[in-house]
């Protein structure tokens, strides 16, 4: 059975800005009525094998996600999440056929100061999903994030993959998403008019998509002032 992980891009604030940890789902892409999936939220580098603690010091930082499941009808249910050595599980039993999406989001972040990097200071804002489909009749996920960036895998008929990178729920044109697989090897796309893309995969390895855009918003949060906030999300296909 092949796995969908969807990755979420986290800069560590005790690093500069080009090293990135990742909170990411990870859940069997397939699934069965009647028969429990489980969901899983990881903290780390995966290229590098690295999968932080919860109860360490990197994990902390980026626990106060949520999570939920959409079916095919719309219906948004929010999942609890048990926390375990090294991830947090949640799990949901299908009730019906179609198109399941997991929905993480995290804009709970404190504000970062990158000043000394020249990257200013920012808040952050995160979103993933990711696709548990029941039966044979797939649909598009369902991931409109109305306050940021969010990727939405599009069901077609063939072995292509195909996504739309959305932000605040209107497709982003001519928006940069970069694909990567391990040992450095990448590649950049940019989205059409409707916010699409489309890639074939030339390996049966993980693939992470990325894409990011910043919002020149300032504000306050956790009464810490920001110059504007930094959206992110990352799409990985295994």
């Amino acid at each position: 059975m092949k796995q969908l992980i969807l990755t979420l891009a986290f800069i560590v604030s005790a690093v500069t800005p080009t090293f990135a940890h990742y909170l990411w789902i990870e859940t069997n892409a397939e699934g069965k009525t009647g028969k429990e999936q489980e969901v899983n939220v990881f903290y780390g580098e995966y290229t590098y094998g690295v999968t932080e603690q919860v109860s360490g010091e990197a994990f902390p930082k980026v626990k106060d996600f949520t999570l939920w499941v959409i079916d095919a009808t719309g219906k948004k249910t929010q999942l609890s999440v048990i926390a375990k050595t090294d991830r947090y599980v949640a799990k949901f039993t299908p009730a019906t056929n179609g198109t399941y999406t997991i929905v993480l989001d995290n804009n709970k972040i404190d504000v970062i100061d990158y000043t000394k990097y020249d990257f200013g200071i920012f808040k952050t804002h995160y979103n993933a999903s990711a696709i548990v489909q029941v039966g044979k009749k797939a649909t598009n996920t369902n991931n409109s994030n109305d306050t940021g960036i969010s990727v939405i895998e599009v069901a077609n008929n063939t072995e292509d993959v195909k996504l739309q990178i959305l932000f605040k729920g209107e497709p982003l044109k001519d928006q940069q998403a970069d694909i990567y697989v391990a040992d450095n090897w990448s590649k950049k796309l940019t989205t059409d008019s409707e916010g699409y893309i489309t890639f074939k995969r030339p390996w049966q390895t993980k693939y992470i998509i990325e894409t990011t855009t910043k919002e020149e918003i300032p504000g306050k949060y956790n009464g810490k002032d920001y110059q504007f906030i930094w959206h992110c999300a990352t799409y990985c296909i295994q």
